[in-house]
C-alpha cells in the first residue's frame, strides 16, 4: 500500500529530474550529459579550478539558475492552479484563466515602468505591485462572477476574460508610454524571461517558497470545501479565514512567476486538471503532485521553446498557450452546462 501511495510521486520527481537535466544540456551549445555531471562533481568536490571550463561557465552562469527559475514559476502557477480549482470547486479556474496572472502582470508592468535608483530595489518591489494587483483582480472576478448570485464555470471564466482583457490592454498602454525597453517588455508579456543569472532566482524564491509552502497544508481544507461552504462550517471549518488564507497563498506565487517570468498561461490548468484524473480528487495529493508536475511542465515547455525554430527562441508562454487552449475547450466540453 505504501509502495502505491509513493509511486506517483517518485515518477513524478523522475519526470521532473529528468527535466531538469534536459534544460542544462540543451541549447545553441548542446552539453552531454556525462559532462554535465563531471561538471557537477568538480563544483561538489572543489576542483574546476581557477580557469573554469566554458561548459561550466555556461552551465552554472547561464543555464542553472534559468532551469531553477522555471522550475520555481512552474510549480508555482501549478500549485495556484490547483488551489484556485479546489476554492472555486471548478475545473476551469487557473491563474491566467480567470484573470490573476493578467492583474499581476499590470502590477509588475507599472512597477517596471518606474525608474528605481537601485537596481536590488526592482527585485523586491516588483513582486510585491503585482501580488497587490493580483489579489485586487482575483477578488474583483469574484465579485462579477456572483452577480447574479452564482459561481458557475461559465460566469467565473466571462468575468474573468473581462477584467484579463482590461488588464492587458492598460499594460501594453503602460508599456507603449514608457521609455525604451518596448521589446523586452513585450517578450516578458508572452511569457518569455529576459532576465539570467541567480538574482532572480534569488529574488522570486522566497516568494514562491511562503506561497507554496501555505498552500500545501491547505490540502484538508480543500477537500473539505468540495462539500460546499455551508457544510464545510459544520464540520468545523473557519470557511472565510480558510478561503482568504487560500486566495493570499495562491495570488502570491502567481505575482512571483509573473514578477520573474512573464505571464505563462494555462499552466495551472493544464497540469492540475491531469494530475486529478491520474491520482483522484484528494487535494492532499493534488497539490503536491501538481508542484512537482508543474515544474517539469514548463521545463519541458521550455526545452521545445528553444529547439523548434532553433536558434531562435520562442517565449515559452506561446508553447503553453498552443498547448493549452485546446486542452481548455476539451475541459470546457467536458464540465457541466450549468445556468449562468
Amino acid at each position: 500500500m505504501k509502495e502505491n501511495t509513493a509511486r506517483p510521486y517518485l515518477v513524478t520527481l523522475a519526470i521532473l529530474l529528468a527535466a531538469m537535466l534536459l534544460s542544462v544540456a540543451v541549447g545553441s551549445v548542446v552539453i552531454p550529459l556525462k559532462d554535465i555531471f563531471a561538471v557537477f562533481w568538480q563544483g561538489i568536490t572543489g576542483s574546476l579550478g581557477e580557469q573554469i571550463p566554458p561548459e561550466a561557465a555556461i552551465i552554472f552562469k547561464l543555464r542553472l539558475p534559468r532551469t531553477i527559475l522555471l522550475a520555481l514559476t512552474g510549480a508555482a502557477l501549478a500549485s495556484s492552479g490547483a488551489a484556485y480549482q479546489g476554492l472555486f470547486r471548478n475545473p476551469l479556474a487557473d491563474p491566467y484563466v480567470i484573470g490573476v496572472a493578467s492583474g499581476a502582470g499590470l502590477g509588475a508592468v507599472i512597477a517596471m515602468s518606474i525608474r528605481w535608483p537601485y537596481e536590488w530595489a526592482s527585485t523586491f518591489i516588483i513582486p510585491v505591485v503585482a501580488f497587490a494587483a493580483g489579489l485586487v483582480t482575483v477578488l474583483l472576478v469574484v465579485v462579477l462572477a456572483r452577480v447574479n448570485r452564482t459561481s458557475s464555470s461559465t460566469s467565473l471564466v466571462l468575468a474573468g476574460v473581462a477584467i484579463s482583457s482590461f488588464t492587458t490592454a492598460v499594460s501594453s498602454f503602460v508599456m507603449l508610454k514608457s521609455t525604451g525597453e518596448l521589446r523586452r517588455s513585450m517578450v516578458w508579456l508572452l511569457g518569455g524571461s529576459t532576465l539570467s543569472g541567480w538574482q532572480p532566482v534569488l529574488g522570486m524564491l522566497p516568494y514562491a517558497v511562503l506561497g507554496i509552502g501555505a498552500l500545501l497544508t491547505m490540502g484538508y481544507t480543500l477537500n473539505v470545501m468540495q462539500f460546499g461552504d455551508e457544510q464545510a462550517a459544520q464540520m468545523g471549518l473557519r470557511v472565510g479565514r480558510r478561503r482568504l488564507v487560500v486566495i493570499v497563498a495562491a495570488s502570491l506565487t502567481t505575482a512571483a512567476a509573473v514578477s520573474f517570468s512573464g505571464v505563462i498561461g494555462f499552466v495551472g490548468l493544464i497540469t492540475p486538471h491531469i494530475v486529478r484524473l491520474l491520482a483522484g480528487g484528494n487535494y492532499r495529493r493534488i497539490l503536491p503532485l501538481s508542484t512537482l508536475a508543474g515544474a517539469a511542465f514548463l521545463l519541458l515547455s521550455d526545452i521545445l521553446a528553444r529547439v523548434v525554430i532553433a536558434p531562435q527562441e520562442v517565449p515559452v508562454g506561446i508553447i503553453t498557450a498552443l498547448t493549452g487552449a485546446p486542452f481548455f475547450i476539451w475541459v470546457l466540453r467536458r464540465s457541466r452546462p450549468e445556468e449562468v
